[in-house]
């Protein structure tokens, strides 16, 4: 009788071995070179952030934003530097946490999960420019419509960002769906057969996830909902093909045993 091979890492796998002390080294080098970038990179910003500002607000649907109190204009000019400098710098910052923790992986796990970062970052960028250049433009110009003759908008440059930085912010971390549900299939925690069988109960979470992140409006909700609901199919394909890929390694496995 055939019986199922070990798929157990080999342990005879040579990792590098490090103490505490030098754990806490690797980690506070890790972390000061992150910030030392990080913190670079915002201050680049800095020197070009009422070029970066003006070139956000150009295209809005109003002539122009307000700040009212002396000190809003200098902390949004922070903000976006903080933001933007963040942004540039993520790459950089993944590159060091992939460092610190890959020497303590095996290679098959190193060969997993460097992809599933890589493609995570580029989600989360997909994300941002997706809700920047096409959800936000669109939602303005719907909001900004209720205005009357005698009702005009006067935004504040702070409730400006504040807004469109949640709503990117909301939009990157969504768009990482398909790497949830690609994790959770190959941990077999949830099969791709099941988020088929429930795809109604699906629909409902993201239309009713996507009302209470989204201003209240039905524009923003469809521009939120449908992006998510592909994304969250297309993940169910491409985890119905892993999982088919890894139950026919495991069948040749068997049949090699």
């Amino acid at each position: 009788m055939k019986t199922l091979p070990d798929t157990k890492p080999n342990d005879k796998e040579p990792l590098k071995e490090m103490s505490f002390l030098e754990h806490l080294t690797e980690l506070r080098r890790t972390i000061i070179q992150s910030l030392i970038v990080l913190f670079g990179l915002s201050i680049v910003v800095w020197v070009f952030s009422g070029r970066v500002l003006d070139f956000l607000v150009e295209d809005l649907p109003v002539d122009s934003l307000y700040f009212q109190t002396p000190l809003e204009a200098f902390m949004v000019r922070m903000k976006v530097s903080l933001i933007l400098g963040l942004m540039l710098a993520f790459p950089f910052i993944l590159f060091k946490i992939w460092s610190f923790i890959a020497p303590g992986l095996f290679s098959y796990e190193r060969s997993r999960i460097y992809p599933l970062m890589v493609s995570s970052s580029l989600l989360f960028y997909i994300g941002v420019l997706f809700c920047y250049l096409i959800l936000i433009p669109i939602v303005l110009r719907f909001l900004i419509g209720f205005g009357t003759e005698y009702l005009n908008p006067l935004l504040s440059v702070s409730s400006y960002f504040g807004f469109v930085a949640r709503l990117c912010f909301v939009f990157g971390v969504v768009f990482q769906v398909p790497i949830v549900v690609l994790v959770l299939s190959s941990l077999g925690i949830v099969t791709p057969r099941f988020l088929l069988r429930q795809w109604r109960y699906g629909v409902l979470i993201i239309f009713v996830g996507s009302a209470a992140l989204t201003p209240p409006d039905a524009i923003s909700l469809l521009l939120m909902a449908l992006p998510i609901l592909l994304l969250y199919i297309s993940s169910i394909l491409v985890a119905l093909v892993v999982v088919r890929k890894k139950r026919d390694r495991a069948r040749r496995d068997i049949d090699r045993a």
